[in-house]
């Protein structure tokens, strides 16, 4: 069927519309349809467009997974040797795999023009609504499945709300891209977030552990830990990606600049992801396996509210008449998780071998097939629906 969206309000930025050969590179991603949704376009396959790294991704992850929980089990000194490294909180593995994961994608983002669409009306709309769903809706919720799953499970639905109110800022950037989200958007709400979360985890941990919940032992969250985790995790690779493009266009030009880097940067992305998860799932699939259980009690809320906060978000926006991109990039960045900070703010209050910890690992375990199967499921909703940029 055709759906044409409600209202005019909400549009693409103007970014997203230059052309430009990055961004042409995610509009054959997408397999695109004509305005009328009837053109040839229609008759091309999103999957023959891909890479071969973006086409088989699903098939790398689980591979990645597999590998992690292999040696994690099976290997036992894999575990220990992994974490025996910290950096903000997190160990160094990890650490270098969610920077290597996250300074491509920042590359991409166009920070010359960025005062353009700050300027616009619509984008403070846009970041009104996204501090709603992310700091209002999802902590609310994760705490109801929290208590509706694990009313018998203090510790694990302490692990589990410390996963709410993490709010992404890494690979919520590379669902956006995958699923042909508005880059420059997600960027900008990734640093509003990023700027909340150092002011608001360490009260609202507090407040809904052990205000609403009742829990002891969560009074001492650091805010130095919150803010020194985000600020590391989002700072360097920012900093890292607005160098590099500032200094490659002045020297070697914006045409090789689009045309030459930014065909070698991105794979690097996926490349650090696939790293950062063998890296996790070596580092905690001992644990995982052998607390079966538990494990599966913390999975089934985490994939309740990782699908019903997508839909519900992707819903409200094509109801307002949000264009494709910025509905794909509200509902991802609703969705996703900053499960470095959770697990660093849980290893941190309530110790390394505690069931807190354990709640906040699980969280990546599934976030990354569920969210990477709304990705596909995106694309294939936008072809059906004639969804249009």
């Amino acid at each position: 069927m055709s759906v044409e969206p409600k209202s005019r309000e909400f549009t693409a930025s103007p970014l997203a519309q230059q052309p430009d050969v990055a961004s042409a590179r995610t509009q054959d991603l997408e397999g695109q349809v004509d305005g009328d949704g009837n053109g040839e376009k229609d008759t091309v396959s999103a999957f023959k467009a891909l890479g071969w790294l973006d086409r088989f991704l699903a098939l790398w992850i689980f591979l990645a997974m597999a590998i992690g929980i292999i040696l994690g089990n099976f290997v036992p000194s894999t575990g220990p040797a992994l974490q025996k490294g910290k950096f903000v909180g997190v160990s160094v593995p990890i650490a270098v795999g969610l920077l290597v994961m996250m300074y491509p994608i920042l590359c991409k983002v166009r920070y010359e023009s960025l005062h353009e669409l700050l300027a616009q009306r619509s984008m403070w709309k846009q970041i009104l609504f996204s501090v709603v769903v992310n700091w209002v809706v999802a902590p609310f919720l994760m705490l109801g499945l929290a208590w509706a799953f694990l009313p018998d499970k203090s510790d694990l639905r302490a692990g589990l709300i410390l996963v709410g109110l993490g709010r992404c800022i890494a690979m919520v950037l590379i669902w956006n891209g995958l699923a042909g989200g508005d880059d420059e958007y997600c960027a900008i709400l990734v640093a509003v977030n990023s700027i909340l979360q150092m002011v608001l985890f360490a009260p609202l941990a507090v407040f809904f552990i052990r205000v609403i919940s009742g829990e002891t032992g969560v009074s001492d969250i650091s805010y130095e830990v919150v803010a020194i985790s985000v600020g590391v995790f989002l700072g360097i690779p920012l900093a890292a990606a607005i160098i590099t493009r500032f200094t490659l266009r002045m020297t070697a030009g914006p045409a090789w600049y689009e045309r030459v880097f930014l065909r070698f940067a991105p794979p690097w992305s996926l490349i650090g992801l696939l790293y950062t998860i063998i890296v996790l799932f070596a580092s905690q699939g001992r644990q995982v396996v052998h607390q079966v259980v538990s494990v599966i009690r913390v999975a089934a809320p985490l994939v309740v509210y990782f699908v019903s906060i997508f839909w519900v978000t992707l819903f409200i926006t094509y109801r307002f008449g949000f264009k494709y991109p910025l509905a794909v990039t509200q509902s991802f960045t609703a969705s996703s998780n900053n499960f470095e900070l959770a697990i660093a703010v849980a290893v941190a209050t309530f110790g390394p071998d505690s069931d807190q910890a354990l709640a906040s690992t699980v969280g990546p375990l599934i976030e990354v097939p569920v969210l990477l199967g709304l990705v596909y499921l995106m694309r294939f909703t936008r072809k059906r629906w004639h969804w249009k940029a």
